[in-house]
């Protein structure tokens, strides 16, 4: 508990510092939302009338103060370019970010690791030659890029999905997750090809050491010596590789959901900069700290359950 209390301690260190950061920056860029709301043509009078409503008179501290604390009770203020709050903006985009994500994710976990310890049991064989050449070739395409060749094939040639005509969870549940596969088999394919690359090497690197040699000795087959001995030791450096892909997946869908005219987070974020709706894009910034830091503590705990000899101080860092 008291490892898990230090990572939850830091975890709120981390978002504070970055909280202060992100208010910060928006507050010195050059541009002025006032003016994107109310144009160019606008006269001085109305400027400075709602300059005061939005309390941007204040200085920076104050109203820094006056914005955490309204976060922490769930306020993150109104979207200038929506004209609603950005807290009901933000649940309305993040159904869709969050499934995308998940089915990402999940695509990554059942292919990768099988793939990567068939891999490393046919070392040097037809079978590693095919992986390593396909690794090696998808880890060097974009996701934004996949997504177009998906496109083109099922969209255009194949017509299972009409291009850009996306569905509402609310609408129709099974046509929503039928249109997601495709930008989330887009998100996949590079992540998948890095994971079975880095835990075939993992389970190469562990396949020299002493106790394999050992478990060698005494009559264990390859398989068993896999499974039952390297796995568990391979896949320690890989759980962190994980959680980087996977707060990757979480927070990084931006030109995924372009490409497929998905109304997520994603989209949100390149609306807000570009309007300088800078409510929303605090929050969403927030929001990609929050799910970062969070798999990182998911990750660590982990490291223990796994690895209980990994310090307690040190932990998984």
């Amino acid at each position: 508990m008291k490892y898990i209390i230090k990572k939850i301690t830091t975890l709120i260190i981390t978002l504070l510092i970055v909280s202060i950061f992100t208010f910060t920056a928006f507050q010195v860029i050059p541009g002025d939302s006032v003016l994107s709301t109310l144009g160019m043509d606008a006269t001085p009078e109305a400027i400075q009338a709602l300059r005061q409503e939005r309390g941007l008179d204040d200085n920076i501290v104050i109203r820094y103060g006056r914005w955490l604390g309204n976060v922490l009770q769930g306020d993150f203020g109104q979207s200038t370019q929506y004209n609603m709050e950005v807290g009901q903006l933000i649940s309305s985009r993040l159904t869709v970010t969050v499934w995308l994500a998940v089915i990402a994710i999940i695509l990554i976990i059942a292919i990768s690791i099988p793939l990567g310890i068939l891999s490393s049991k046919k070392e040097g064989g037809i079978i590693d030659r095919i992986v390593v050449l396909l690794t090696q070739t998808m880890m060097a395409i974009p996701p934004f890029f996949l997504g177009m060749i998906l496109t083109l094939i099922f969209g255009v040639c194949l017509k299972w999905f009409v291009p850009g005509k996306y569905v509402s969870f609310s609408e129709d549940k099974g046509k929503f997750f039928a249109y997601l596969i495709y930008p989330a088999i887009a998100m996949a394919i590079p992540k998948i090809a890095m994971t079975v690359k880095f835990l075939r090497s993992s389970i190469r690197r562990q396949m020299h050491y002493e106790y394999v040699r050992t478990a060698k000795s005494k009559g264990n087959s390859k398989h068993d010596i896999l499974v039952k001995h390297v796995l568990k030791n391979a896949l320690i450096p890989v759980i962190t590789f994980l959680g980087m892909i996977i707060a990757d997946v979480l927070a990084g869908s931006i030109i995924v959901e372009q490409v497929f005219n998905l109304p997520g987070l994603g989209r949100l974020l390149v609306v807000a900069i570009s309007s300088r709706d800078y409510a929303v894009v605090q929050a969403v910034v927030l929001y990609i700290a929050t799910i970062v830091v969070v798999i990182n503590l998911i990750v660590d705990v982990l490291y223990r359950i796994i690895d209980p000899r990994i310090s307690k101080e040190g932990g998984a860092e």
